[in-house]
């Protein structure tokens, strides 16, 4: 504490002041922009179908690490297609490079850690403008015992910087 005194005539008067330290951390941020809507249109075969995009993930995190949590409409948030009580399940891969069409299998409702960002600024509007790839893939064993229908479903993706 310091003390500052100073005389006005006769009168003495005393200030206390004490220097405070002021610190303040910006809190890490990400944000995914980028994502559209998944149509797979009339699929006519039995094998493997997917479909990919490219999107923006941003992280603020010092070491430029981001997880994924992807959750699906399902019970316990499975990655499910419905048509009336019929479903189709699907699996959702992610990577860390824009244009993939694999990636590591993310597991419904859970974290997926360990993804790097390469951007720099929020919505990739400098540099590469996309810096991963989310891919849904319904399985052969699945489109061959679907019944005939119109599939919808819902699937939310969440990151998170490390």
């Amino acid at each position: 504490m310091k003390y500052v005194v100073f005389l006005i005539g006769p009168v003495i008067a005393a200030f206390a002041t004490m220097l405070v330290p002021v610190t303040a951390q910006a809190q890490e941020r990400a944000r995914l922009t980028g994502l559209a809507d998944v149509s797979f249109g009339l699929v006519t075969s039995l094998s493997d179908t997917s479909l990919s995009q490219s999107v923006c993930a941003f992280t603020s995190s010092r070491i430029d690490r981001y997880s994924v949590i992807a959750a699906g409409g399902g019970a316990g948030n499975a990655f499910v297609l419905e048509s009336g009580t019929s479903q189709l399940a699907y699996d959702v891969l992610w990577a860390d490079a824009p244009g993939v069409t694999s990636g590591t299998s993310l597991i419904p409702g859970a974290a997926t850690p360990g993804f790097v960002s390469t951007v720099k600024q929020q919505t990739c509007n400098s540099g590469p403008p996309t810096s991963a790839s989310l891919t849904i893939r319904l399985r052969d064993q699945v489109l061959q015992n679907a019944r005939a229908g119109s599939y919808s479903g819902v699937l939310s993706i969440t990151i998170a910087p490390e």
